[in-house]
């Protein structure tokens, strides 16, 4: 299967430089000192990661755009797509092969936190439930970003000018659902018109999944925004390749 090959061969390439290992290891870092320090974890008395998963849509912010500036940028900047193209593969097995190595990636630095996990379980009774639906909210919020990322990587060669507009756009979407921007639509508009705007954030949505609930409507959201964004991505290819 040709998405098979192009993720097997994108994945084994993250790990034949430092890169990854140093991405995992900030990763690892920063998830340890939002929940310890600035999320108060042991202050706070409670059995849960609440502290630990409150920081991921700001984490993911900066580390996920970072692994997806090089997908597409990467290639054309060192003229290998056009060789990966020539290949017997549809642009659609390219783009979703290269998506699902660098998710998978990134699943590999989330689950490298289960000390984390493993933490809060020997000092009180957590609901283990709920963390495990955090851990999958967290999961599919962080391909949400890296969907937006990989698109955008396409659109130039610059790895920091794929990087930074990726940061924007993402911050875009989590600013949405900031309770400081709704309460300026809630001052003057219909209650329709702030769910509508709340609705395309990635903090509505996931704060509901890290409570435990896994609504259907926040799976479809987050389904929704993959499959845009990827379809995006492979327009963009295409109109490279016409070009």
């Amino acid at each position: 299967m040709n998405i098979l090959a192009i993720f097997k061969r994108e994945f084994r390439g993250y790990f034949v430089t430092p890169v990854a290992y140093v991405f995992i290891a900030i990763f690892l870092f920063l998830n340890g000192l939002f929940t310890f320090y600035l999320g108060a974890f042991y202050e706070s008395n409670q059995a849960d990661l609440e502290p630990f998963f409150r920081f991921h849509p700001w984490l993911y912010l900066f580390l996920i755009p970072a692994i997806a500036m090089r997908l597409w940028s990467e290639e054309r900047k060192t003229g290998t797509i056009e060789l990966l193209m020539t290949l017997p593969i549809t642009t659609a097995e390219a783009v979703v092969g290269k998506y699902l190595a660098a998710w998978c990636f990134t699943g590999v630095a989330l689950v490298l936190t289960f000390p984390i996990w493993l933490t809060v379980n020997y000092l009180g009774n957590p609901d283990n439930t709920v963390i495990l639906a955090s851990y999958i909210g967290s999961m599919i919020m962080a391909g949400g970003f890296l969907a937006i990322g990989s698109c955008i990587s396409a659109l130039t060669k610059n790895q920091v000018i794929a990087f930074v507009i990726s940061v924007v756009i993402c911050f875009l979407f989590i600013l949405s659902g900031f309770p400081m921007v709704l309460d300026l639509f809630r001052n003057w508009a219909p209650q329709a018109i702030t769910d509508a705007i709340a609705s395309f954030s990635f903090l509505t949505h996931f704060s509901s999944i890290k409570k435990g609930v896994i609504d259907i409507r926040d799976i479809i959201y987050f389904a929704a925004l993959i499959s845009f964004w990827l379809y995006a991505n492979v327009v963009v290819i295409d109109a490279r390749k016409a070009s």
